[in-house]
């Protein structure tokens, strides 16, 4: 059975090995499996054959029957056009064609019934239709009662007329022969709870749907079957680690309450608490924690995290804390040696830029165990660096590291794999995290500190330029500082610096009187240190930046963050530079200053940035304008592996197939009872294979 569907696709009747090597060049399809699975990405109602008389302009594409009356050129040279009477008996409307005219003419034949399938447009007292497709009238064309579908090709294919048509006859053909072999995935049970189609039927509905209500039923079994795999797939994977992987106990907590009583400069939220407990529940466990740590800029993840190193190093364990940037790294360093030094704990830098002195002192601190907490970059990973017990590993904005590099943090000890602690401001929608981080345990700071006001998003545009200005003076007047943010330009990631020159010179013309600091890529790291130690003292008032300080800089008094050229940037690089305002108690503002002239898409950012601060709500918009896998970043996006399901618009059934594969592992872990030996089947044919574990094979 597995055999038949590895086939090669030249092997199917009518298609041959010159239109297969085309296929797999262009569409990476190989085998019947591969091509079984090129769904189609919409569908054409052909079940209906309108009258002339019926058509009016809110239509979109309908089909009609009728017989070619008269043809002519109207025009000449570019501006030419072929005009073409088309009636039945109810009425006449015309077809025409500005291009492909000397190709298609001489093909139309007056006095033969044809099928003409396009959108009908108004014209004056007529209906027209432009480039429709045009086929002649056989018995099998007037019985085409199911939705034509379309599938996805390329113009080289098209050229050699391997277009959506042809695509659809191979798929017919070989759904002749591989109906009776399709195997069924889903045991009994699973299949009357919900009321699907056997896995055949719903294979051959994708491909030719019979009606709407069929295709519709065939689509929620496909996308089922896909997201019941992958939960299965991260499940499974989950279940393994916690076998495989011991935990270190780690549940001393008399630094903690020490912490608590004497140190903790303000009170916890509810939902840091929460988290702490959470965390606190998998050191005590004797697993090993793999977990998720998501909030907001300011919602205080590190305060956790430094909570959370407390417990590990009470029970005799060192804390790793590996950030993605050198400013990042310094930040956290500086924010937790201040509680570190009240508490007596040790802690220690180490980044690219560690002179070799302090290096080598690090390295024997923390092989003998007397260096308790190291905070770095990429540098932690480096041979070199061994701890005596490496007990808690945390990982910053982990999506900008490969799973190699984080490997390689957790072997840094022999007997035990560190418990793993990650962090992101960068929100995932809910769908992203039962997909790709599907095996981890994950935990929300939904909850900003007390005493916080929510940042106020206001839109400007560039000619606003001088009551904005005011707006900044009297800002500073307050006792405030500012940041201007200029954007870089993505594809070459080289700075736009004419754009950041440009900026300064003019804020220093409007801004004569205050001191501003200028921050950018180029600087040597040196510099950009004392810049940012100016603005961070308050010596300057103004920081004009690119994205460096996006992950950067924590300035309480810094209270109004304006982004340049904001049609330029992502969702997710506005949301994390506003975030870098309204850290103190001050109301704090954001202002997206844009030209007038904006995309669809870039005025559907600036104004989701208007309406809301929800980390949560933005990334969802987010996904829903880029896709999950542009968001994953290139690191992971693999992960996702979607041949029918879409993280977008499919949360409801990925919830319900998420469910349905943890009662299954809840009650069978290792799949070895009767019935679900269709699921065990399915996966042992796929585990060595695909990610995808729902691939027909």
């Amino acid at each position: 059975m597995t055999s038949f569907f590895k086939t090669p696709i030249e092997f199917l009747k009518g298609l041959g090995p010159q239109k297969a090597a085309h296929i797999n060049k262009e569409l990476g399809i190989f085998t019947y499996a591969d091509l079984l699975q090129h769904y189609p990405f919409r569908y054409e109602d052909r079940t209906k054959f309108y009258k002339v008389r019926e058509l009016n302009a809110e239509m979109s594409n309908v089909q009609v029957k009728g017989q070619i009356r008269s043809k002519q050129l109207i025009g000449a040279g570019r501006k030419q056009r072929l005009a073409v009477q088309f009636a039945d008996e109810t009425g006449i409307m015309e077809l025409v064609w500005f291009s492909g005219i000397n190709w298609i003419s001489p093909k139309l034949r007056t006095g033969v019934d044809y099928v003409v399938y396009g959108q009908p447009k108004r014209f004056g007292s007529k209906y027209t239709m432009a480039h429709p497709e045009l086929e002649i009238l056989t018995p099998a064309v007037s019985q085409n009662e199911f939705l034509q579908p379309v599938y996805s090709t390329t113009e080289t294919l098209r050229k050699r007329y391997l277009d959506s048509k042809a695509i659809f006859k191979f798929q017919k053909t070989l759904l002749k022969e591989a109906y009776n072999r399709i195997p069924e995935t889903l045991p009994p049970h699973i299949l009357q709870q919900y009321g699907f189609l056997a896995k055949r039927d719903a294979v051959v509905q994708i491909h030719v749907p019979k009606n709407q209500q069929l295709l519709q039923k065939a689509r929620f079994r496909m996308k089922f079957d896909e997201f019941f795999f992958m939960q299965l797939r991260l499940l499974m994977q989950k279940k393994v680690r916690l076998e495989k992987f011991k935990g270190q106990l780690l549940q001393k907590t008399d630094l903690l309450t020490e912490f608590y009583q004497s140190h903790l400069p303000f009170d916890l939220t509810g939902a840091q608490k929460k988290v702490i407990k959470e965390i606190f529940s998998d050191f005590k466990s004797g697993k090993q924690m793999n977990r998720l740590l998501q909030g907001d800029v300011g919602s205080g993840k590190t305060i956790v995290a430094f909570i959370s190193a407390l417990i590990a190093i009470d029970s005799g364990a060192q804390v790793a804390l590996m950030a993605p940037t050198q400013i990042l790294a310094n930040q956290h360093y500086e924010g937790l040696k201040e509680f570190a030094d009240k508490i007596g704990v040790t802690i220690a830098l180490l980044t690219g830029s560690t002179k070799t002195k302090a290096r080598r002192e690090i390295h024997e601190n923390l092989k003998s165990g007397e260096l308790k907490i190291l905070v770095g970059t990429h540098a932690l990973l480096e041979e070199v660096v061994q701890f005596q017990n490496l007990g808690l590993a945390i990982v910053d904005e982990q999506h900008r590291y490969g799973v190699a590099q984080r490997a390689r943090l957790w072997k840094k000890n022999e007997n035990f794999v560190p418990h793993v602690l990650i962090m992101t401001a960068t929100p995932i929608p809910r769908t992203l995290s039962m997909s790709v981080y599907g095996d981890l345990d994950i935990s929300i700071i939904d909850e900003l500190p007390k005493g916080r006001k929510p940042i106020k998003t206001i839109h400007q545009y560039d000619a606003n330029r001088l009551k904005l200005n005011g707006f900044l003076k009297k800002e500073i007047e307050k006792g405030r500082q500012v940041y201007v943010v200029y954007p870089l330009i993505e594809e070459s990631e080289k700075l736009d610096l004419k754009d950041l020159m440009d900026g300064y010179e003019s804020i220093a013309r409007s801004f004569p009187e205050y001191p501003i600091s200028i921050v950018h890529g180029k600087m040597k790291a040196a510099d950009k240190d004392f810049e940012m130690a100016r603005f961070v003292k308050g010596e300057t008032k103004l920081m004009v930046a690119t994205t460096v300080i996006e992950v950067g800089v924590n300035v309480p008094n810094a209270s109004v963050m304006v982004i340049e050229n904001a049609e330029r940037f992502g969702l997710a690089q506005l949301h994390q530079l506003r975030g870098r305002v309204g850290r103190g108690a001050e109301q704090s503002y954001c202002v997206l200053v844009t030209s007038y002239k904006l995309s669809k898409e870039a005025r559907t950012r600036v104004e989701t940035m208007v309406r809301t601060t929800d980390g949560f709500e933005i990334a969802q918009v987010d996904m829903n304008l880029r896709g999950p896998g542009d968001m994953m970043g290139t690191q992971q996006s693999g992960q996702l592996d979607l041949l029918i399901g879409d993280l977008r618009e499919d949360e409801p059934i990925l919830s319900i197939a998420r469910q349905s594969a943890q009662a299954i592992i809840a009650k069978d872990p290792n799949l070895e009872s009767e019935e679900n030996a269709l699921i065990r089947r399915q996966v042992e044919n796929q585990k060595k294979k695909n990610l995808n574990w729902s691939r027909i094979s």
